[in-house]
């Protein structure tokens, strides 16, 4: 089964709530964003990177995928498809980047560097260029330039 990310929209927020959802496979995850509260479901495939215990005070970036149809209610209730916690003073971004590890939208440029750490969404080794691949990227300075250039910590492959 091929996963299409092209749709995935991120929310980045601090969870406050974490509740048992309609079945002991499944989690309510409360997310206070700077827009205000946003739900999330979790369930058994939901992806969480690294396999992170999702604890209440973590900071996550949760990703729904915008084509799929939500409930019309407040606060906003979506499927996680996908989170990640980044670390301390760090970003992420899950765009497609060329074979010259620029982004899709031209918004930044990956140089990999000695420590970064390529691998699949399952923890295992990437052996190849990570470029041509939707890539989930965790990063934390950039250069100036246009565009932005910088030397991730952590790249997932999506393959």
């Amino acid at each position: 089964m091929r996963m299409d990310y092209s749709g995935f929209e991120p929310v980045v927020g601090t969870i406050f709530n974490i509740s048992r959802g309609g079945d002991c496979c499944s989690q309510m995850i409360s997310l206070r964003t700077g827009n205000g509260i946003v739900n999330f479901h979790v369930n058994a495939e939901t992806l969480i990177i690294d396999n992170r215990q999702l604890r209440r005070g973590m900071e996550v970036v949760a990703y729904y995928d915008r084509y799929l149809p939500v409930p019309l209610i407040f606060p906003p209730q979506y499927q996680a498809q996908l989170i990640a916690v980044p670390g301390r003073n760090e970003q992420v971004v899950l765009q497609f980047f060329d074979r010259n590890l620029l982004a899709g939208d031209r918004s930044l440029q990956l140089n990999i560097g000695q420590n970064t750490s390529v691998r699949t969404v399952n923890g295992q080794n990437f052996g190849c260029s990570p470029g041509g691949h939707m890539l989930l990227v965790f990063y934390s300075v950039t250069t100036r330039s246009q565009p932005p250039q910088t030397t991730p910590r952590q790249i997932v492959v999506l393959c």
